[in-house]
């Protein structure tokens, strides 16, 4: 089938009624949670994530799609008009966005935001176009087996960098969703494991009450925990959005386009996500200014710099995630849960097997950025009214859709159980500063991975490792990769205990 033809088809299944509705519906409610202080990107993803169930294939992506990419845009709104990032990549674009604000240059400031997050989405979304295929088409080449088991591994070895600084913490996050993904039928065997007599989890524990409880839930009995420490919000009124000239904006070209590039870079790197491409962005934009002394004052470089890079890495955290099954950042883990719920496997064969539904999503991502003007304009006109509804409102609306999304996956009353089980004992990790990504990395690869091992195991026979990692030079490298990403953590402790001891012994 030829790219016109796949584009006809794709082109078909989106510009439809209904994916169209659901993409603008995801974008607009993605803006708002990303909006509201101490939701975000992953909580929005969460609730959306249920009504998938009752969705095609492309009206199911269209809502989670465009709610992701709203989200990300969302949080810098807050992080403008009250001085507090809706999401964590936001913090960055807080350090000269508020200052803007406070100088009367709200509508500036959000304006300069919007044209970044639009243009340099959708530049990312032509980098998704470009290099998701030929990296499918070169993996599903050379991939075996061995790849594949590797290829997974080298996912699950991302769990280090969604922990870095935390590193214990994570991996014993990330074992917390390896136990759980083990209960159930044994996939070899059929024999059942840790079931203790509930044969409601014979079939093994569902990925929806998991997420649910992982997240919202979690989420919700956070913030009931911290309702009455947080601090009264201060809100610059500002109900409309300023946006540059065409002169302004090429003033600035370079710094926006190395941004750009920077998080498009980063989102391609598994694992990784918005929030390092946004600070690395704005230290190289402001290491690069002929006025470092503005930033942190109010710069509009130091605006649009982490801006551009955390909605550039959309599209190059799809790379990994469409390409190889392996989720970019913890955003798009979501992404691949939908996946997975849709009865669709990610990764090398998904380019092969699915090409109309992937050049599907390049073009839901691409009508996404272009909604998301729109959906600004609606946002920052109401921003002032949405910030102060009642906690008791919003929190018991998530609950409610939450515990609703948990039960009709499987119409299964011990799902509502189980989701609040792991609301719990993930609402202590919060309290311990345990990050949560890698535990949900670790569900979904970690039953992946178990079943392409005993694949292996099955062909490798009686032939010693040695030789038949030899036969395999492509595995081999991804077994590198994954030492690495077990190995950089441990050395950046090492030196980071060395200067400690040197600065401590220093006279």
């Amino acid at each position: 089938m030829d790219v016109v033809q796949l584009t006809l088809e794709a082109c078909a299944l989106v510009f439809t009624p209904l994916p169209l509705i659901l993409l603008f519906c995801g974008v607009l409610f993605g803006t708002l949670l990303g909006a509201l202080p101490g939701l975000g990107s992953i909580l929005a993803l969460t609730v959306c994530l249920p009504f998938t169930l009752m969705l095609d294939h492309i009206p199911a992506f269209a809502l989670m799609l465009g709610t992701y990419v709203g989200s990300l845009y969302g949080g810098s709104i807050a992080s403008i008009l009250i001085n507090v990032p809706g999401t964590p990549q936001a913090a960055a674009t807080n350090l000269d966005g508020y200052p803007m604000a406070l100088a009367g240059k709200a509508a500036e400031a959000l304006g300069w935001v919007t044209v970044s997050a639009v243009a340099w989405g959708i530049f990312s979304c032509f980098v998704l176009a470009a290099a998701a295929g030929p990296l499918a088409h070169l993996s599903n080449k050379y991939a075996g087996p061995l790849e594949i088991c590797a290829l997974i591994a080298m996912g699950l070895a991302c769990i280090t960098t969604l922990s870095e600084g935390n590193l214990i913490k994570g991996l014993f996050s990330g074992l917390f969703g390896v136990l759980l993904s083990t209960v159930g039928m044994d996939p070899i065997s059929s024999e059942l494991r840790f079931t203790f007599g509930f044969m409601s989890v014979a079939s093994g524990i569902d990925m929806l009450p998991f997420i649910i409880g992982l997240f919202p839930l979690s989420e919700v009995f956070h913030r009931i925990y911290e309702i009455y420490t947080l601090p009264d919000y201060v809100i610059i009124q500002c109900h409309k959005i300023r946006f540059p000239s065409l002169r302004e904006w090429f003033a600035r070209k370079w710094v926006t386009l190395r941004s750009a590039v920077i998080g498009t870079f980063i989102g391609i790197l598994p694992g990784t996500g918005a929030s390092p491409a946004a600070f690395i962005s704005y230290s190289m934009a402001r290491e690069a200014s002929s006025h470092p002394e503005d930033f942190g004052k109010g710069s509009v470089e130091g605006v649009i710099a982490p801006e551009a890079s955390h909605n550039a890495v959309t599209g190059g955290a799809m790379v990994p995630t469409l390409a190889l099954g392996i989720p970019g950042d913890a955003e798009t883990t979501l992404i691949l849960a939908t996946l997975t719920i849709h009865q669709i496997t990610p990764g090398v064969r998904l380019m092969l097997d699915n090409p109309v539904m992937v050049h599907s999503i390049f073009f839901l991502l691409l009508i996404a950025y272009i909604m998301l003007t729109v959906a600004a304009i609606i946002m920052v006109r109401s921003f002032g009214r949405l910030i102060r509804l009642p906690n008791a409102v919003l929190l018991g609306l998530i609950i409610v859709f939450s515990m609703l999304g948990a039960f009709i996956a499987r119409n299964n009353y011990f799902d509502l159980l189980i989701a609040l089980a792991v609301g719990l004992v993930a609402f202590g990790f919060r309290l311990g500063n345990f990050p949560l990504a890698p535990a949900l990395v670790s569900f979904i690869l970690a039953p992946q991975f178990e079943y392409r091992y005993s694949q292996v195991a099955i062909y490798r026979a009686d032939t010693p490792w040695p030789v038949y990692l030899a036969d395999h030079p492509l595995a081999c490298i991804f077994l590198v990769v994954v030492l690495f990403l077990l190995i950089r953590p441990v050395v950046k402790s090492v030196r980071k205990w060395r200067e400690v001891l040197s600065h401590h012994n220093a006279p």
